[in-house]
């Protein structure tokens, strides 16, 4: 195993996964984009650090191949690590490198979780967890670069800040149709805290708001049943 790493178990323990002690630590958001991703026989994450949602969204779809593109060398290492660990490498790959240099195909299904800071943009993290904290990319760079490596009636699935919805619907304009924002609370009475954001090339529907999703309520359990049952791997985002 990889070293300064440590193994954890997601979806009821089907998936496990070795991730960095220090650096970014997979949770909810990758269990969240993986349980929205859309149907096809041919994905690719964009940034997948150690696999989590690649991998998640492998157990999904058991007769898709996946691809994760990923530049950090360590996490590179974690994800190869861990898809062998999880018997998944008959169909799972990783791509050593930046998407804005190297995507080597195009995709019926492209996915990402970006860095939801850019550079200059709120106070700096960890030097350890910055890759995946902070970008010097624009979210419309990366929402113009991922459309352009989808197949015509592709879906581009994202999750980020709730505050970002307006700056992403704008990046989608003019490459991405039929728009469906999925709000992510925290709770009933809070506001939403992440969108899980999805669009379709070449579709011209117009823009849906879903009710989304509350992760807790007031019963003292650690999740709402609907997002118990997601982090399980039970059921799947209702688009």
């Amino acid at each position: 195993m990889t070293g300064d790493a440590t193994e954890d178990r997601f979806l009821d323990g089907r998936l496990l996964l070795r991730q960095s002690a220090k650096g970014y630590r997979a949770g909810a958001d990758a269990l969240l984009l993986a349980a929205a991703v859309a149907p096809a026989d041919q994905l690719m994450e964009a940034g997948c650090g150690p696999g989590a949602a690649l991998l998640a969204t492998a157990l999904r779809f058991e007769a898709a191949t996946l691809a994760g593109i990923e530049r950090d060398v360590a996490a590179v290492a974690l994800a190869r690590e861990n898809i062998s660990a999880n018997g998944l490498q008959d169909r799972v790959s990783i791509v050593e490198g930046d998407i804005f240099e190297n995507i080597p195909t195009v995709y019926r299904g492209i996915f990402f979780n970006p860095p939801f800071a850019a550079v200059g943009e709120g106070a700096a993290p960890r030097p350890e967890r910055t890759g995946a904290r902070v970008t010097e990319y624009a979210l419309d760079a990366w929402i113009a670069r991922l459309s352009n490596h989808l197949r015509g009636g592709g879906v581009l699935t994202l999750i980020h800040r709730a505050d970002k919805t307006g700056e992403i619907l704008a990046a989608m304009d003019g490459r991405l149709g039929a728009a469906a924002i999925y709000p992510v609370r925290p709770h009933a009475d809070a506001p939403a805290s992440r969108v899980l954001v999805r669009g379709v090339k070449g579709a011209r529907a117009p823009m849906t708001l879903l009710r989304g999703i509350d992760l807790h309520d007031r019963s003292g359990a650690k999740f709402t049943p609907e997002a118990d049952a997601i982090f399980r791997g039970r059921t799947a985002i209702d688009w």
